[in-house]
């Protein structure tokens, strides 16, 4: 970011670095204001691709899928990389526009992405294949990566996760319950931030729910055996993992 704002005036690479690093702090709890930060940095430097970037990123963030799109195929012709046309594919197909989401995938193959950012695209395109009724295809395109990418190292945990989880999805479209579990378990596993809820579906389809009440308090004498009603824990109960597990099939 120093680098591309050195080419502005002092005054004027302090503002637009000020917009930049709201919109970076405020993109998960506020997409909105992060994009209407980047849009006012876009404002006073448009030609810097950091801006650029910032501008897609958030408005990816938001759903304005629209605008996205217009800002990823922007860096692409200023930075003429080809690492944004994962996300391009997935804004196309945000934008209901599954047959132009798979033409980007195929073009794709014609680079050699990052293989984190090939994992991202296989998904898109499964995804994709799904959109347009093609469940078998979208799941034999998910199985074949999760063999090509088994070995992905410490490097490619965070992306495999993701992976692991789409062919989870999609092995629940396909009514294969057991084999979704192990998937979601081995996503669970890959996944040690949490970017994904894939333990919550493990349990799901265990058939496990527990319900807390938003007056629950954990702390105290409850947890010293002088419960005053039921304990989170005896709230545990057994669901019917059909409609649990469909929901992801939904």
């Amino acid at each position: 970011m120093r680098a591309e704002l050195r080419g502005l005036p002092k005054d004027l690479a302090e503002i637009v670095a000020s917009h930049l690093v709201v919109a970076g702090e405020l993109i998960d709890s506020d997409p909105d204001r992060a994009h209407a930060h980047a849009e006012a940095a876009k404002r006073r430097a448009a030609r810097l691709p950091i801006v650029r970037e910032a501008v897609a990123e958030t408005a990816y963030a938001s759903g304005r899928f629209d605008v996205a799109l217009q800002e990823f195929r922007a860096l692409r012709r200023m930075t003429g990389t080809q690492d944004y046309l994962p996300v391009m594919a997935d804004c196309e197909r945000a934008l209901g526009r599954p047959q132009t989401a798979l033409k980007l995938a195929k073009e794709s193959r014609r680079y050699d992405l990052d293989p984190a950012l090939q994992i991202e695209m296989i998904i898109v395109e499964s995804g994709a294949r799904a959109d347009l009724g093609q469940q078998a295809e979208a799941l034999r395109v998910l199985a074949a990566a999760v063999e090509r990418f088994a070995a992905g190292g410490e490097r490619l945990r965070a992306a495999r996760g993701r992976l692991f989880y789409a062919y989870g999805e999609a092995l629940l479209r396909a009514e294969r319950e057991p084999d979704a579990r192990r998937a979601f378990a081995t996503a669970a596993a890959l996944d040690t931030d949490q970017e994904t809820d894939a333990a919550e579906r493990v349990d799901e389809l265990d058939g496990l729910v527990i319900d807390f009440d938003d007056g629950d308090d954990l702390g105290g004498d409850d947890l010293n055996g002088d419960d005053h009603g039921d304990h989170p824990a005896d709230r545990v109960r057994t669901a019917d993992p059909g409609p649990a597990a469909r929901r992801g099939a939904e």
